[in-house]
């Protein structure tokens, strides 16, 4: 066998010098056949993953909780399943909530009154709720701007002409637009849960600047808007009892909504997914048996000949 790699290598491996073996063996190494350009395109790609992973790590960290944050916990929300939709009844209240209490400070450009049909209102529904803003639209023949009333396709109206008025209303913060915000915060859903039934007193230590409130949910503690929703604030439609947590769950699955409007199209894609592949595994299982069964199957005799 050494004979045979002696002269297979052609590099006489067995001469009994073992510093000339050594000195051969390593002529051998694939480092040292590696270009230099394969070298750096190596360390680079090593430095930009090094980056990329720190990077990652440091937003992650970034939105965790500190000494005065907490965690948002966990809830259970009827639509966490793999294949559980939104409860279009919660979605229906949230927006009761939204109009009456947070549409005096929050906007949500990115919703039209036309989403709303055929999931929470119905098309009459919908032209009702949009026919009692007013929208200013123009100009008119006389190049004037007018008030109209609102139609399916325009936008949730904004309560504040522009953030300068917005900020100048609410102390110097601006209240954020409400259209995609559970997928913005970390934790989401359960995020607004907690931010909207959280608010306690200042710990010993803590100080509050003038038109501040403490909210341990919220980054830094200390958030410009007061406690909005409390027990019979509003009133449901369909007579549910309005408490503050009830309140607080309806208007986070109706953000959940707005954030995820094909939600409920997602999750019905992967129940038919899940039988469209169930069934072509069966035919590919079925295929593969009939091919293979005949060499599977097959018996191989091995006869001697024989003088």
């Amino acid at each position: 066998m050494a004979a045979s790699v002696g002269r297979i290598c052609g590099a006489r491996l067995l001469k009994p010098s073992a510093g000339k073996v050594v000195t051969q063996i390593s002529s051998f190494s694939t480092t040292r056949e590696w270009a230099k350009n394969k070298k750096t395109l190596l360390t680079t790609l090593g430095v930009l993953t090094g980056g990329a992973g720190a990077l990652v790590l440091a937003l992650d960290q970034s939105v965790r909780a500190s000494d005065l944050e907490l965690h948002a916990p966990k809830n259970p929300w009827n639509h966490k399943g793999p294949i559980s939709a939104l409860d279009h009844a919660s979605i229906r209240r949230g927006y009761e909530v939204y109009k009456q209490v947070c549409a005096a400070c929050h906007s949500m450009r990115f919703v039209c009154y036309r989403n709303l049909v055929g999931v929470t209102h119905t098309e009459e529904e919908a032209k009702a709720e949009a026919e009692e803003t007013l929208v200013e639209d123009g100009p008119n023949e006389q190049g004037e701007m007018f008030k109209r009333p609102g139609k399916l396709s325009d936008h949730f109206p904004n309560p504040y002409a522009n953030e300068e008025a917005a900020r100048a209303a609410n102390n110097g913060a601006f209240p954020p637009d409400l259209s995609y915000i559970v997928s913005a915060r970390h934790g989401g859903e359960d995020y607004i849960f907690a931010l909207l039934t959280g608010y306690c007193d200042a710990p010993a230590g803590v100080v509050l600047r003038e038109g501040q409130y403490f909210n341990p949910y919220f980054p830094g503690g200390a958030i410009s808007m007061a406690q909005a929703l409390y027990n019979e604030v509003m009133e449901y439609n369909d007579g549910t009892p309005a408490t503050a947590s009830q309140l607080a769950k309806d208007v986070g699955t109706f953000l959940k909504w707005t954030a995820e409007p094909e939600h409920d199209d997602r999750k019905k894609m992967l129940i038919k997914a899940f039988f469209m592949f169930s069934l072509l595994t069966a035919v590919i299982y079925y295929y593969k048996r009939h091919k293979w069964t005949v060499i599977k199957s097959r018996k191989i005799q091995f006869n001697p000949k024989t003088k």
